[in-house]
């Protein structure tokens, strides 16, 4: 089918701002879609009929869908394929049915405002996401362009860079960029004075140094104990660190980690990559709030918390890449239907700390191939007043990929 979709980007400036194309695909659409202030840029030769984005939004799709063949346009601020209309667009139509115009993104013209090299700065949008997203990018020196949800996300980004030991980062509010009402505001976090700001804004956040209550996170596995909350059901660190190994975490894989406890594992995995999904499947109340508690502290608040008993927790849950059994190997069905639930290639590691479910997992691997590999950890510990080696529980690794 030929392409019938144009995805027209529009900045600040509106249809002034507009190339030759773009005015020429709004001339000969027969419906031009967008947010109402998009169409209020359009000038009255463009005769298209126009259609606000309705409430909700899902209501759109079947809209636009059934314009499918005619002349379309849709207007969508910036560049619409990052964290815009054209990238969900493209769920429901086919690239080659599409011919997208785009226009400076909002992260490109507040790069620009900063003077910061682009390919050096995180970009993240927290339009219709958590705040906490950030925290996960939390480092000295690191350089943020956060693409706001409204007017209240710089002071709401202020307090948790304070709540975070983050307070002398510095905070730059660019609103309406590229636009006559452009503006610009400056502050430390810890200072921030401004109450509510234009809704359309970037905020720019150059990190500064911690407070020396604050440990910086690192990037790679095996984050410091400390920075859980937990009732000491906790993949420690050195076997956390070899645990994810294992795994071997690739962009926009889903983890199921099964019997979760403070959900550690599924927490370092989402931290591997800002595509990567985790679904923690715990039985325990007080451990389902250190889940929510701990993914929300450490930037990723999308991890997917199932309250519940595995096997019975696991039906009807989206397929895993991996599975990680820290919990509850030994009861009935949990590793058979880990194990039938896996996606062919997937991985699947279990961690055990008793001689009766060491002893499932060998058993298990004599039917299913796979490796076993034990771990003694030692740490040294104040005797008398000297000091000696503490021999923590050895853990049996157990890691197996299935067939294609």
């Amino acid at each position: 089918m030929r392409q019938w979709l144009t995805i027209i980007g529009i900045g600040e400036d509106g249809y002034s701002g507009l190339g030759e194309a773009a005015r020429n695909a709004l001339a000969q659409a027969r419906t031009v879609f967008g947010g109402q202030r998009h169409l209020d840029h359009l000038p009255e030769q463009v005769s298209a009929r126009r259609i606000a984005w309705p409430t909700p939004f899902s209501d759109a799709y079947p809209l636009l869908l059934e314009r499918r063949g005619e002349p379309v346009a849709v207007l969508a601020s910036g560049d619409p394929m990052y964290f815009g209309m054209g990238a969900t667009l493209t769920r429901y139509v086919a690239a080659e049915e599409m011919h997208i115009l785009p226009a400076p993104s909002s992260f490109s013209l507040a790069a620009a405002r900063m003077g910061w090299p682009i390919q050096n700065s995180v970009l993240l949008s927290v339009h219709g996401r958590p705040l906490e997203t950030i925290r996960a990018h939390l480092a000295p020196g690191a350089r943020l362009l956060v693409l706001s949800n409204d007017g209240d996300t710089p002071a709401a980004a202020a307090r948790l860079l304070c709540d975070a030991g983050f307070g002398s980062s510095r905070l730059t509010v660019l609103e309406h960029l590229g636009g006559g009402s452009e503006r610009r505001i400056d502050a430390t976090a810890r200072d921030w004075p401004h109450g509510r700001c234009a809704d359309l804004n970037v905020l720019a956040i150059e990190c500064g140094e911690p407070s020396s209550d604050t440990d910086s996170l690192p990037l790679v596995a095996g984050l410091p104990d400390g920075a859980f909350r937990h009732d000491g059901q906790l993949t420690k660190r050195d076997i956390r660190s070899v645990t994810l190994s294992h795994l071997a975490p690739l962009p926009g894989q889903l983890l199921w980690d099964v019997g979760a406890g403070c959900g550690s594992i599924g927490i370092e995995w989402m931290r591997s990559h800002p595509s990567c999904r985790a679904i923690a499947i715990e039985a325990n109340q007080a451990r389902q709030e250190f889940i929510t508690h701990n993914s929300r502290s450490l930037g990723v608040p999308g991890l997917t918390l199932i309250c519940g008993e595995a096997p019975a927790a696991l039906t009807g849950l989206e397929a895993p890449d991996a599975v990680f059994i820290g919990g509850g190997v030994t009861d009935e069905g949990v590793i058979q239907t880990c194990w039938e639930a896996l996606k062919p290639g997937g991985r699947l590691v279990a961690n055990a700390v008793t001689v009766q479910s060491e002893m499932l997992l060998f058993n298990w691997r004599s039917t299913h191939g796979g490796d076993l590999a034990k771990l003694q950890i030692s740490h040294i510990q104040a005797i008398g007043g000297f000091d000696g080696w503490r021999a923590a529980l050895p853990v049996t690794i157990y890691s197996v990929r299935k067939q294609r």
